[in-house]
Order: C-alpha cells, then sequence, then structure tokens
C-alpha cells in the first residue's frame, strides 16, 4: 500500500535493513500483484529467513519498513528475534489498520477492486487469505468481528491473546521510530502511522495512542517503551512516503544509522 512514485532509493522493497552501511533490501515479491495479495504472514515468514541466513546481520540490524512494510517488519521483530533488530523504523505504517482506502497509489482497476472486497467482506476467511490489505482492515464499527477474524493485525497487536513474547521482543529494541505524513492522501486514519485509530463504535473521533485500551492496559508493551524513551514520533508535511534526502539524513541516517 503506498505511491511508488519519487521513492527514496531505499525504498525500492517494503522492506531494507541496514547494519554498519551494510545495505540489504529485502524483496519478498518482485511485482505490484504480490503487494496486494501475497499473504502478510507468509511475508513475513519468508522475510525471517532471509534475514537469518545472511551472515551480515548475525549481531543485529536495524529496519526500515515503507508502508505496509513498517507493520509487517514490526512483526519480524516480534516473532523472530534472531538476528535481533536494533531500531526498528516505521515510514507511514498502519500499525492500528485502516479503515478506508480513499487513494492505494495502483492501477484504478486494482483498487475499485480491493474497496468493494474490503466494503463488504473484510473478514470473510478467503479475503483475509488473499488479500493483504484484509489483513489489516481494522473496522471501528465491528471490534469484535475484528478481533475474531483479523488473521494478521488482530495477532501482532496482541488483540487475540496476550503474547508476552510479543511484548518481551519488542522492549528489546533500542528505538521504534514512527514515521507520519501529515498531508498522506492514502492512508485512512492517518494517525494509524502513530498508533492512533477511531475511537471504537464508530469511524468520525480518532484518538491517539496514549488514549487507547492498547497504550491504557499496555498489551504490546508500548507504554513501556513510551516511559523508556525508546519510542520516537517524527511527522513530515508530505504526501505518503514522500520526504527528501536532507530530511531523511539529519532525522533518521545520523540518528539511528550510524
Amino acid at each position: 500500500m503506498g505511491n511508488l512514485s519519487g521513492m527514496h532509493p531505499c525504498m525500492k522493497c517494503d522492506f531494507t535493513v541496514v547494519v554498519k552501511g551494510y545495505l540489504f533490501s529485502v524483496c519478498v515479491f518482485q511485482d505490484i500483484e504480490n503487494g496486494f495479495f501475497l499473504n502478510a504472514n507468509k511475508q513475513v515468514e519468508e522475510v525471517c529467513k532471509q534475514l537469518a541466513s545472511d551472515p551480515e546481520l548475525k549481531d543485529g540490524y536495524n529496519a526500515l519498513g515503507f508502508s505496509q512494510g513498517g507493520q509487517f517488519l514490526r512483526a519480524v521483530a516480534q516473532r523472530c528475534p534472531s538476528p535481533p533488530v536494533l531500531n526498528l523504523i516505521s515510514f507511514g505504517g498502519q500499525h492500528q489498520g485502516i479503515y478506508g482506502l480513499p487513494h492505494c497509489g495502483y492501477p484504478n482497476k486494482w483498487c475499485n477492486y480491493i474497496r468493494e472486497v474490503l466494503t463488504y467482506g473484510a473478514y470473510w476467511s478467503w479475503v483475509q487469505n488473499g488479500l493483504v490489505q484484509a489483513e489489516y482492515w481494522h473496522d471501528p464499527l465491528n471490534e469484535e468481528e475484528y478481533r475474531s477474524h483479523s488473521i494478521f493485525l488482530a495477532d501482532i497487536n496482541n488483540e487475540i491473546a496476550k503474547n508476552k513474547t510479543y511484548i518481551k521482543n519488542l522492549l528489546k529494541l533500542k528505538n521504534f521510530v514512527l514515521v507520519k505524513f501529515n498531508n498522506d492522501t492514502i492512508v485512512e486514519p492517518i494517525e494509524t502511522e502513530w498508533f492512533g485509530f477511531y475511537k471504537p463504535g464508530q469511524s468520525s473521533e480518532v484518538i491517539t495512542l496514549q488514549e487507547s485500551e492498547l497504550y491504557v492496559k499496555d498489551r504490546l508493551g508500548l507504554q513501556q517503551m513510551d516511559k523508556l524513551g525508546k519510542l520516537k514520533f517524527l511527522a513530515v508535511y508530505g504526501d505518503h512516503l514522500q520526504f527528501d534526502e536532507d530530511w531523511f539524513i539529519q532525522n533518521i541516517v545520523d540518528k539511528y544509522l550510524k
């Protein structure tokens, strides 16, 4: 899910890892269609295998996830602690999911098809297993249905059961950096890029991460990370994944990748 025009060189794939000047882009899929139709859990599993097989990463790596790659790499950090993630940086990730698809950044025929499927059957089993965006579709009007049928997001957000291993692994991060694009025309709501989302039961009022049950009950360890100063919130005045090189060097490279 993302606008591929004007991409930074690091963004050739949804996942990029950096360690001591070593740049490794993890391309799970080689065509755009698989970005929509390859099961997210399978993508995460494949990324874990690729990272574990690279000896350059054995002592840890910094992970950059772009758009849906943000939540996918978080799943990698939570599920696959070896090799360890040092700094996890999410650019426009949809960590509380999406509810709407105003502009998906790809050909209209796919966007229109996906909108229709998500509207009428996001939680049908065949849709969950075959449409990536359905796997992080979060319907605030039907929270129980979301928790019961989401095969990806509800799991990595500890909304099905409290997986203590997920919390332990996330707390191992040095920093978890969340980059939000203030003029995003693709992600809805934009606040999901900072773990905010619609208040349950309606789809107009948005609450922050700190106001959410996820944070208050600390289901994922984010409250602990926040208190430890590991949770970083950055905002860019631009559309989805649009940032310039100077900003990237000053705010990301100099602070987290050296």
